[in-house]
């Protein structure tokens, strides 16, 4: 059994590599050779939750484990991911992955899956509203799906804004500059990530344009939205990476429709924009506003995990530990 940290992690999973992969994992979900597990999560009276994410793909199934707590000793709220891999054959145990990165890609890859599916084929412009965790894998995969040419960043803190064009220099976007407003981000951008832990909608549907593509990844928790209800309301798309899952957490749709059943001529399923048969068309006009609602599945992160397992054992690479710990 090896064990893989953060930086070999990264070293072996490329974007563009994590995009096919992706892909391939919601083709494999439709189709019912991928099974896909929603999130579970353990409360504690102290505040602390236990997350789990588990799923099958391939050769291998696994789950993420993940523990947070709001008031956590000497600090801001942290997670610390760990992935666990096992052989589907016969259930071996093959791997223990640290997995901040590997989330961190692999939700980047599944918004660059469906904005290569629903954003304006000649989409340049892109409005970046929240710098943490998600940003940066963010816009590494819509660079991956689209000639960007301008990328307008907005956080509520400047220094964090700051920070975050200079980081982001080596992924060539052209010209990547803060701004000092959410509006400033969206107004006018082609796609539109929100990546925020905000409990209130952040992006002001004023500012969406028609014909915009929204990338909504902040909110897993089914009372936070980072979308005004309307801007939901008048989207002509939304793709959900599971319906299962996105009831019980997309904050988004859950706020925006109040109860109310979900429209399934507005809603889908990402795998069924990705069908070589009667494949969901998704944008129908240049003027048709789009949404994705990413809450992360545990098949991807099984997908992208046994890439890198291979890979790692193909280079050598990874701490061998006993098969018992």
């Amino acid at each position: 059994m090896l064990f893989l940290t953060e930086r070999e992690v990264k070293q072996l999973l490329p974007m563009s590599v994590a995009i096919d992969l992706v892909r391939e994992s919601f083709r494999a979900l439709g189709d019912g050779s991928a099974i896909n597990q929603p999130r579970r999560r353990l409360n504690l009276p102290s505040g602390a939750q236990l997350h789990s994410l588990a799923g099958a793909f391939g050769n291998y199934f696994g789950s993420k484990i993940y523990a947070t707590h709001p008031r956590p000793l000497g600090g801001a709220p942290v997670a610390t991911f760990y992935y666990l891999l096992f052989r589907a054959a016969d259930s071996a145990p093959l791997a223990i992955l640290e997995a901040n990165e590997l989330g961190r890609i692999r939700t980047g890859a599944a918004s660059g899956v469906v904005t290569d599916c629903l954003a304006s084929p000649d989409a340049t412009v892109v409005g970046v509203i929240g710098t943490g965790y998600q940003a940066r894998t963010q816009l590494h995969a819509i660079c991956s799906v689209r000639a960007v040419t301008e990328v307008r960043v907005f956080a509520r803190r400047a220094e964090s804004r700051k920070r975050f064009v200079e980081e982001f220099r080596e992924f060539e976007a052209g010209l990547v500059r803060a701004v000092d407003s959410a509006w400033e981000a969206a107004h006018g951008a082609h796609i539109i990530v929100t990546a925020t832990r905000s409990a209130e909608p952040i992006l002001p549907d004023a500012a969406v344009m028609d014909g915009t593509h929204i990338n909504a990844i902040g909110s897993n928790v089914a009372d936070r939205s980072e979308l005004e209800p309307a801007t939901v309301r008048r989207s002509q798309c939304i793709a959900v990476d599971s319906w299962e899952q996105a009831e019980l957490e997309a904050g988004d749709l859950l706020c925006a429709y109040q109860g109310e059943p979900w429209p399934s001529d507005q809603i889908c399923e990402v795998t069924e924009l990705l069908r070589d048969e009667d494949r969901r068309p998704g944008r129908l006009s240049a003027a048709d506003i789009t949404i994705f609602k990413s809450t992360g599945l545990g098949v991807q992160d099984t997908a992208v995990a046994g890439w890198v397992f291979e890979r790692a054992v193909a280079a050598g690479v990874g701490e061998r530990l006993p098969r018992t710990l």
